[in-house]
């Protein structure tokens, strides 16, 4: 990376209004991914969703594929690969594959599968999902070690001597991170496998006020499997809306934010546990939910990494569109703009290099006055006005 400190990402699910074209939803998500580019975002997390109208990705590779093609340096990941639903041989190959066709911007992210409408029209129970995503995420890590030819047998997919057929591109490979959203699940799956950790949670009601405690969870899960975990791994999942101020940003969100609780998250799927009825001013008040002017947002990061006891390694906001196409795109400039270098110390130098010459004006630049004056005396042209009362004065700013 560029920059030493904290990265900055989004989690495009996405969330589609139902009616809304869906070809073109699919376009505005790669040109988003391209515009996150362009300004500098660290990452790109591609959800995989089979059901239920608003979110439309089935197959995060084939997305990060073209998305590969259309940008230079952002890292793009799935967010998530639902693990039950595939066989963990096939998973761990396509990941090697786009880990050498986008060389080295490739990341896993893996869940047991956020709809249960989903793993119900595969004929798979909500009840073994966790135990399955920890079987499968299990095996893919051996076999991304590479250390032996594995073999495995579970009750859902068996493993013969399997290797990869190809090592992956990044060294000591790619990144892989764990989803968490309300359970311990994730972050022991973590730790027992040494891996990072995606923090939907923290975008929940509840959710921050756990982050410390559950960190400490996945630490000592995997002391206990002879692994380490690094904070640098951790993301936290927030929504988040820029506009010049509070305000507007408020004004752009309010309608697009009640349509997307009430038709998604309401009628569609009766509400989700730890989903609160007023997500926006609740999350406003627990710095879940970041709205408002740069100087407000970096409020609300600062708290929401507060509650880590210790910080993460990157804030994802998950992408939504309660704002319109211009105004989203907007609110990403904007945090690019003014409240990224802000946790990244991109402008340090350029702070510390204009209080250097505001601070020592007088003796830098007054010579400067003198030696302008000497250059009009000796083209034998008379000195302007201005300049000559800035001498008079004693005022050294030079335009």
């Amino acid at each position: 990376m560029a920059h030493d400190g904290l990265r900055f990402g989004v989690f495009l699910a996405p969330f589609h209004r139902v009616g809304d074209n869906p070809n073109l939803a699919l376009q505005r998500d790669l040109e988003l991914v391209q515009w996150l580019d362009h300004l500098g975002y660290d990452e790109a997390w591609i959800g995989e969703h089979h059901s239920a109208g608003w979110e439309t990705i089935a197959s995060p590779e084939i997305f990060m594929g073209v998305a590969a093609d259309r940008t230079r340096t952002i890292m793009l990941g799935s967010g998530v690969t639902s693990l039950p639903y595939h066989h963990p041989l096939m998973v761990a190959q396509r990941f090697v594959q786009l880990d050498h066709m986008t060389r080295g911007r490739t990341m896993l992210g893996v869940g047991p599968g956020a709809l249960v409408s989903d793993a119900y029209m595969m004929g798979i129970d909500a009840e073994h999902q966790r135990r399955r995503m920890d079987q499968s995420l299990g095996a893919i890590v051996a076999l991304l070690e590479g250390k032996a030819p594995v073999t495995l047998k579970t009750d859902w997919f068996e493993l013969k001597e399997a290797r990869l057929h190809l090592k992956p591109y990044t060294k000591g490979g790619f990144p892989i991170a764990v989803a968490s959203v309300t359970t311990p699940a994730g972050w022991l799956a973590a730790g027992k496998y040494g891996v990072g950790v995606l923090s939907i949670g923290a975008g929940v009601p509840g959710g921050p006020a756990k982050l410390a405690d559950n960190w400490r969870l996945a630490e000592a899960e995997a002391a206990k499997h002879g692994r380490s975990i690094s904070r640098d791994n951790w993301r936290l999942v927030v929504n988040m809306h820029c506009a010049e101020d509070d305000e507007t940003a408020m004004r752009e969100v309010r309608v697009g934010e009640r349509i997307e609780t009430q038709s998604y998250f309401s009628e569609t799927l009766g509400r989700p546990p730890m989903r609160s009825e007023n997500p926006l001013g609740e999350g406003l008040a627990a710095a879940t939910t970041l709205v408002g002017s740069p100087e407000t947002i970096i409020d609300g990061i600062n708290r929401m990494l507060a509650y880590t006891d210790g910080g993460a390694g990157a804030v994802l906001f998950r992408s939504h569109e309660w704002a319109n196409r211009e105004q989203t795109l907007r609110s990403y400039e904007l945090f690019a703009r003014w409240v990224m270098p802000r946790f990244q110390g991109s402008v340090d130098s350029t702070w510390a290099s204009r209080e250097w010459c505001s601070e020592n004006r007088q003796g830098i630049f007054g010579p400067a006055m003198g030696a302008l004056k000497k250059a009009f005396v000796d083209a034998g042209q008379e000195v302007p006005d201005m300049m000559r009362m800035r001498l008079h004065t004693g005022k050294t700013e030079v335009n």
